[in-house]
């Protein structure tokens, strides 16, 4: 196979990978597995309240939340039932260069996104219409300098019963320990198990570029690590498994809310839809009963925040997987860690992506030299070629078994100018899907205009260059004799195919694949210098 030919192909299978991504993301539905619920978890999701038919009545005012800032965290939680109904992640902003906040939970009527958790069975406080009303101490509550932990109380005192609801907010962290104390104080036994869910109005995904990113649910149990409950699937059909530990979330780009019960527990998955177009995913915990002048605890984490791979893992086994790079995962991973590996030392990522690239092609370097070589022989055949062409002209099947006696005769691989080509091509995917998904690189700046990695150029210099760059390696390949004049055409116009492809494409990506040109073309003309002493040019 020429070398010209090579470029037209790796354009081909750049295409086809981002159409094939792009159909995947569409067409192929989460798996959906029905398990037996657990006898002890007989309620269903009709029985879990989530605070629909209460706001009705109970409608949110402002003035009545409770107000919780911590360094990493402004919250605001409802006294009626307890629910998180407004977080703000004071480390990320909404757009780059701006102060205000990026909100992520919040109770508007047309993107509501809430985490909501109560007690419900025979002697739960939390019923759909009747959710149960707390008091506090006070309502408004901040993590001082010299504070690590900060505890917020909500109690309620019903039928010789104390229950407190306790939330607890760690400096640097953006999971919350969410805890039900139940001080039974009556002269019966009482039963009731905890529920926590998200809840949150069906909008359509962001997009970048060709694919949009993913939002969502999402879940793990014992059998599947991780698993993604998209909107659609939660109309076609409610989740409903029983499975020991695990964890339930919401998806966005960058972000993610997730709740996690007890990991040696078991609990009941479900999701539901609303008529006013909200989804609630979330679990059903174990039946607890408390008995006459005892106190029994109930417990989960709550985590609102950034797709922060170390601290995810920290809080629940494969809670990291909501990091998806797609089917290319395992090469996605290394590349990651090699970025955050480059990072810590040169505290730039755009610095890091350049490093990334130079080890990429050093690795390759082998290969590459072995694609050189295999072109340069290409280059000194294009005279036999072209003879070939002029004897057998339109006769292809001839003129096909004539250069393959030449490849053999010459000992020249046809192939072996591919292989280096289709390497990159599995990790310049994955290392879009890093570019796409980790939180590191969001607003994160390289020098001069490029000021976020994770968007396009604004002024479009590095896909220009690029393109440049991709014309000056194509100059230095040799002018296949076989081509006809269609494929030369379309080899000529396949630098500024990419330009233009690429306009859309993050910066750090395009910044990838011009320093990986540039070193390319270094090589190239290094080779080439050796091969001439060896009169292989």
């Amino acid at each position: 196979m020429e070398s010209q030919r090579n470029f037209l192909l790796i354009g081909l299978l750049l295409l086809s990978a981002m159409i094939w991504l792009q159909w995947n993301t569409d067409k192929n539905p989460a798996v959906v597995q029905n398990n037996t619920m657990m006898e002890a978890n007989s309620s269903t999701d009709q029985d879990v309240p989530t605070a629909d038919q209460a706001q009705k009545k109970e409608v949110i005012v402002e003035q009545d939340l409770v107000h919780v800032v911590t360094d990493t965290l402004d919250l605001k939680i409802n006294p009626i039932g307890g629910d998180v109904v407004y977080a703000a992640l004071k480390q990320y902003k909404v757009e780059l260069g701006q102060d205000e906040s990026f909100v992520m939970l919040n109770a508007e009527p047309d993107s509501t996104y809430m985490a909501q958790s109560g007690l419900i069975g025979q002697d739960g406080i939390d019923r759909s219409g009747a959710r149960a009303r707390y008091s506090v101490a006070q309502s408004e509550y901040q993590l001082a300098e010299d504070q690590d932990t900060l505890k917020v109380l909500l109690t309620l005192s019903k039928d010789g019963v104390n229950y407190i609801k306790e939330f607890t907010f760690e400096r640097g962290h953006y999971d919350i320990g969410v805890r039900y104390l139940i001080e039974n104080q009556s002269d019966r036994t009482l039963q009731m198990q905890m529920y926590a869910q998200l809840k949150q109005k069906m909008i359509e995904a962001e997009s970048s570029m060709m694919m949009p990113t993913y939002r969502g649910g999402a879940y793990s149990n014992i059998e599947d690590r991780f698993t993604k409950y998209t909107f659609d699937d939660m109309e076609d059909a409610n989740l409903n498994l029983s499975t020991q530990g695990g964890w339930i979330s919401m998806i966005q780009h960058y972000f993610v809310s997730a709740w996690v019960p007890p990991q040696n527990e078991q609990h009941k998955f479900y999701t539901s839809v609303r008529r006013d177009d909200t989804a609630n995913i979330g679990y059903l915990g174990e039946m607890v009963e408390v008995e006459p002048q005892s106190t029994q605890k109930i417990q989960a984490k709550l985590y609102v925040g950034p797709k922060d791979q170390a601290a995810l893992s920290a809080i629940a086994e494969h809670l990291n997987l909501v990091v998806d790079y797609g089917f290319l995962w395992w090469l996605a991973v290394p590349i990651h860690a090699l970025l955050m590996f480059f990072q810590g030392f040169v505290v730039n990522w755009g610095l890091a992506i350049i490093l990334v690239t130079l080890t990429v092609r050093g690795l390759l370097y082998p290969l590459t030299k072995a694609q050189y070589v295999s072109m340069a022989k290409m280059r000194n055949l294009q005279p036999k070629l072209q003879s070939l062409k002029d004897r057998y002209g339109e006769d292809r099947q001839k003129m096909g078994q004539a250069m393959m006696e030449l490849y053999r005769k010459e000992k020249v691989n046809p192939m072996g100018g591919c292989l280096p080509l289709i390497l990159q091509m599995p990790i310049f995917i994955a290392l879009y899907w890093v570019l796409l998904e980790s939180v590191e690189l969001r607003h994160a700046p390289f020098m001069l205009w490029i000021q976020d990695l994770s968007v396009q150029d604004p002024f479009y210099v590095l896909p220009i260059l690029m393109g440049a760059s991709m014309w000056f390696m194509q100059r230095l390949q040799p002018q296949a004799a076989t081509l006809d004049p269609m494929q030369q055409k379309m080899m000529q116009y396949m630098p500024l195919m990419f330009t233009v492809f690429f306009l859309w494409f993050p910066s750090g990506l395009v910044l990838y694949w011009l320093v990986g040109n540039l070193v390319a073309i270094g090589q190239q003309l290094v080779i080439y210098k050796s091969l001439e002493k060896r009169g292989l040019k």
